[in-house]
């Protein structure tokens, strides 16, 4: 049986569940390999599109909304006599080479990106970090040579979000692996309580193919942006139910009778 057979069986069916047991180890690894690969796909796209629109926001505000400036020998100058401050949907940009604006002023911004007289603060969920002008000794900055910057990444997103995509996959299929792998322990404890004699190794394959039906689900969960309340105790509960029900799938084997 193909592989892309055998997962959509796995969403529904125990008996071909515990069918699978008897499959090579190798194919059953690439098995979890590719459910790693469909569950992150909601993720990168979301990466993929965030990134895209962040980038062309950025453009947009730096070319249309700040006014020239300079960071030169440890200050920011800029073509306003006034601190400006642009607000957008969830972040808040500002600038302010007359030294009004301070730290203490930014307390109360959520999300901000502030350029100031002396340094640069971000302030992210109320948390402020500066950074000093002191530390671009030497060098001089410009509007320009910011919107250079944005446009260096933006013609690198086709090595980013290839090189974070594989960090991901690479992270979800860790954890999938050291899952199915809890799993199969937890089925040690189910073949006992179904009075089936089921090795580890087994269990282990079975456990693989256990996790389709949780894994199409909060993946299509995931693409629609929508959270689902106790995922963590919903998935597991999934999990152990459907292998338990392929357990007991397994013929039970007859007592040997004494002569």
């Amino acid at each position: 049986m193909n592989i892309f057979k055998q997962f959509y069986k796995s969403t529904y069916s125990p008996k071909d569940i515990a069918s699978f047991r008897f499959q090579g180890i190798g194919k059953t690894i690439l098995y979890v390999f590719i459910l790693s690969l469909l569950s992150i796909l909601p993720t990168i796209y979301y990466l993929s599109t965030m990134l895209t629109a962040g980038i062309e926001n950025t453009k947009s505000v730096i070319n249309d909304d700040i006014p020239s400036f300079t960071i030169e020998n440890g200050a920011l100058s800029a073509e306003t006599d006034v601190p400006i401050t642009i607000e957008k949907a969830d972040y808040s940009i500002i600038i302010d080479p007359t030294g009004v604006i301070t730290n203490d002023n930014l307390e109360d911004q959520e999300n901000a990106f502030a350029l100031l007289k002396n340094e640069i603060a971000v302030t992210a969920g109320g948390r402020i970090d500066t950074y000093s002008y002191s530390m671009l000794e030497g060098l001089k900055l410009t509007k320009e040579d910011f919107i250079d910057i944005v446009d260096k990444v933006d013609g690198m997103k086709g090595i980013i979000i290839p090189i974070i995509s594989t960090i991901i996959f690479l992270f979800s299929s860790a954890v999938n692996f050291i899952e199915v792998s809890i799993l199969a322990w937890i089925g040690i404890a189910l073949k006992n309580l179904a009075g089936r004699n089921v090795s580890y190794r087994y269990l282990w394959r079975m456990a693989a193919y256990s996790v389709t039906l949780p894994t199409v689900f909060f993946t299509i969960m995931s693409a629609l942006n929508t959270s689902v309340p106790n995922s963590f105790v919903l998935n597991w509960f999934v999990e152990i139910i459907i292998l338990f029900l392929a357990i007991k799938e397994i013929t039970k084997e007859k007592p040997a009778i004494e002569n």
